[in-house]
């Protein structure tokens, strides 16, 4: 059975949790306010049928103030939340909201104060409030009792990994040699963390599929702390995901990667990273359409990714759509101009398309590596048979051999197979594919290996079948199942009559601070049985529903002639309404008038 990822079609049951700031007067806490974001993001995530901007796109508006009408906009997204954290010694202060981005609307906003140790309960009861706002508003969503799980009893542990995260996001060395030390550091305080195990496993994974450590050494290490992290707790979507990552880049073992990504699909299958992963093993095994499919959807959840716009067009260049292909890598550099692979990509696609002006001006604006320049002019002359020094050439040549740096792509391998040394490409070829280099992983559909095609497929280890035919069974298939019915008729029948007893007899609209699940305790029921029930069984969402009851509870008051001293938002309130942008709001959506209007219409 192949992956599948299922299509997020409602619009208004999307959101952006945007970074939290932090307003402890102390940048350190930055970490701290960053990893309480992220693991939001990462509990509403888990809600089926919710779409969840990710981390990347949430974050591209780190300390950039920016309307919230136009971030919606740019997101694709109905709903946004946004708070700040104060920490002062022991105690955590947070104060949140949740705001409608097409026209303002503020849902719902508290404010927390709690001992730091309660972190981890704190960020489950935020996860679940917004949830049921979502959900009371704008439809149905099956929402679990708990979507944060405490992974250790330990604050001090919990703050090193989220440090940790904090300089794992920052993609480089430097960083992510503190990240290291970070998680270290986490495990050291306590040894049972599983998350921080996976973590520094990554780290490793990445440093060494880089090139940046000994390949061997590092992935021993990687793999030491998996299985150490395995050993500890219960694996996640996040370890399943990481060990798919680094079967898959690491090691080129596909069937392995593919065996995780599984499990990982299983437990989330609405994130960003994963559909982009999916995206990733298409384009490895040639499957271009099912890869932009994927990708496709990974961009709905995260358009702000420079990541997943590399994906993309990284597929539309082995598909030989170049022009369409630069598009994408633009506004990838348009988000991050000092991207490297996108760099890399620029550069040889406007060297296929004969953009001589234009590379030269890219190289000397926007490219500060003084080797990726050389080669590029170099490669140029030699794609498009230029004269040239040919002493320059074989100084190139030999000069990359000796690099410590690693090449985010082949370049040695262009330089020469062009300069007309196709043995010398070819041996280069093989080693890169034998020692599983991502740079190579896609040699098969490379435009510039074609001439080498005929000598790749005399090569059994450069023909063989290490991709694994069976990976086309990964498909994205949008999930048309049926809705299941979650009661059967009997139940239906029964808690309708209770339902409209409890709110007719007992009033319990009129209480102004009325929720989903307050209601769903009145009568005994789990409060995702009752939301399945209001909007599939009445058609209405939990605020509508319970408005329905205050919108009549007002207009008999409003009609009674002991009631004419009142004030029509007097009324409103006594009618269980909690606010007059909510009433006025509601009634003019019911009624097609303004209160004031409605009264005047009556006899």
């Amino acid at each position: 059975m192949g992956i599948v990822s299922k299509h997020i079609i409602d619009v208004d049951k999307s959101i952006v949790v945007l970074p939290f700031k932090n307003m402890s007067g102390d940048d350190s806490y930055d970490y701290f306010s960053d990893g309480i974001t992220e693991e939001i993001i990462n509990a509403l995530s888990k809600v089926e049928g919710l779409k969840v901007t990710a981390r990347t796109s949430s974050f591209a508006f780190k300390n950039k103030p920016k309307d919230i009408r136009l971030i919606g906009n740019e997101l694709g997204v109905t709903n946004a939340v946004e708070g700040s954290i104060r920490i002062a010694k022991d105690r955590i202060r947070i104060s949140t909201q949740l705001t409608r981005t097409d026209n303002g609307f503020l849902l719902w906003s508290e404010k927390f104060d709690r001992q730091l140790d309660d972190v981890f309960a704190l960020q489950d009861e935020i996860s679940l409030l917004i949830a049921d706002k979502i959900r009371e508003n704008f439809g149905h969503l099956t929402v679990q009792d708990q979507l944060v799980h405490q992974e250790t009893e330990s604050i001090e542990a919990y703050e090193n990994y989220l440090k940790g995260r904090f300089y794992f996001f920052k993609w480089d060395l430097p960083s992510m040699e503190k990240a290291i030390s970070f998680f270290d550091e986490s495990i050291h305080i306590d040894p049972n963390f599983t998350k921080a195990y996976f973590n520094l496993g990554m780290c490793y994974s990445l440093l060494g599929s880089w090139g940046f450590f000994s390949k061997n050494e590092a992935f021993e290490k990687a793999e030491m702390y998996f299985a150490l992290g395995a050993q500890v707790g219960n694996e996640s979507y996040e370890t399943f995901y990481v060990r798919a990552t680094h079967e898959f880049w690491g090691k080129w073992n596909h069937q392995k990667g593919y065996d995780y990504l599984q499990k990982a699909i299983k437990l989330n299958s609405q994130n960003a990273f994963t559909l982009d992963f999916i995206a990733e093993i298409h384009r490895a095994t040639g499957s271009f359409e099912k890869g932009l499919k994927s990708n496709s959807q990974a961009l709905q959840l995260d358009p702000l990714s420079v990541n997943a716009l590399y994906t993309r067009s990284t597929i539309l260049y082995l598909k030989r759509d170049f022009t369409e292909a630069i598009s994408y890598v633009e506004k990838g550099l348009n988000l991050d101009p000092h991207f490297s692979l996108l760099q890399n990509l620029k550069v040889l696609i406007l060297i296929q398309l004969n953009k001589k002006a234009q590379l030269d001006i890219y190289l000397k604006e926007n490219v500060q590596s003084q080797t990726l320049k050389t080669i590029s002019q170099c490669f140029y002359n030699l794609f498009h048979k230029k004269e040239m020094d040919t002493s320059k050439i074989e100084d190139l040549i030999g000069q990359l051999e000796s690099l410590t740096e690693p090449l985010l792509y082949p370049w040695d391998v262009y330089l020469n197979l062009y300069a007309g040394h196709s043995n010398k490409a070819l041996s280069l070829l093989e080693e890169k594919v034998n020692n599983r280099m991502g740079q190579v992983i896609s040699y098969k559909n490379d435009p510039l290996f074609e001439l080498l095609s005929s000598a790749i497929s005399s090569k059994e280890n450069l023909n063989s079948n290490f991709l694994l035919a069976d990976l086309e069974a990964i498909q994205e298939n949008v999930d048309n199942n049926p809705k299941n019915s979650i009661l059967d008729h009997s139940e239906i029948n029964a808690l309708l009559d209770v339902l409209n007893s409890k709110m007719e007899n007992e009033q319990l609209y009129t209480n102004q601070n009325l929720s989903l699940r307050a209601l769903a305790k009145h009568l005994n029921l789990h409060p995702n049985k009752l939301s399945w029930l209001l909007n599939e069984c009445i058609g209405k969402n939990f605020n509508d529903y319970i408005n329905t009851y205050r919108l009549k509870a007002f207009k008999d008051n409003a009609l009674k002639p002991e009631n004419k001293h009142l004030t029509l938002l007097g009324l409103a309130y006594d009618s269980g309404f909690n606010s007059k942008t909510v009433f006025n709001t509601y009634f003019k959506k019911a009624e097609g008038l303004t209160p004031k209007q409605w009264l005047k219409s009556q006899p």
